[in-house]
């Protein structure tokens, strides 16, 4: 998300570095531009993380004004059990957090997964949550929600 509100690539950046070449700007030149939200798409169950390895049989991604999707998968795309359980990357930029959080609600009831289990009901509600809406949560936000809603989703 930090190229989304900056425009520069840092893994191109790290790269240049350990070539041995300097960077091209200074932290002070640097501008934010806007507001940017990742949401990591997952085969897992979206309450209790377990992993929801198997046959995709359709991946349809969202698209549209500031939304990229970095991905691996497609329709027929099998996730293997013994690997990490992301399948992609919803990325979604606007000039203010309120557009940002409007166009990940659009990207995400747009995107299309079946034949697995994924994280993006999880992502939906968290969307919906007045605290995460104002912005400021720590780390050990989502942890303390689901144990706030007791019981766990099945």
């Amino acid at each position: 998300v930090s190229e989304a509100v900056t425009g520069i690539d840092l893994v191109q950046m790290q790269i240049r570095i350990a070539a041995g070449e300097k960077l091209p700007f200074t932290q002070r030149s640097i501008q934010m531009r806007g507001h940017a939200l990742e949401c990591r798409i997952n085969a897992e169950h979206p309450y209790t993380f377990v992993p929801s390895p198997g046959r995709v049989t359709m991946w349809h991604p969202p698209g549209g004004p500031g939304v990229r999707v970095d991905s691996h998968a497609y329709t027929n795309y099998n996730v293997p059990s013994n690997y990490d359980s992301m399948i992609g990357k919803i990325i979604v930029h606007g000039d203010t957090r309120e557009q940002a959080l409007a166009r990940m609600r659009t990207a995400l009831s747009e995107t299309v997964v079946e034949g697995i289990k994924t994280n993006i009901p999880l992502h939906q509600e968290l969307l919906q949550d007045a605290r995460f809406i104002l912005g400021g949560t720590s780390i050990h936000y989502l942890e303390q929600r689901l144990a706030e809603k007791g019981a766990v989703k099945h």
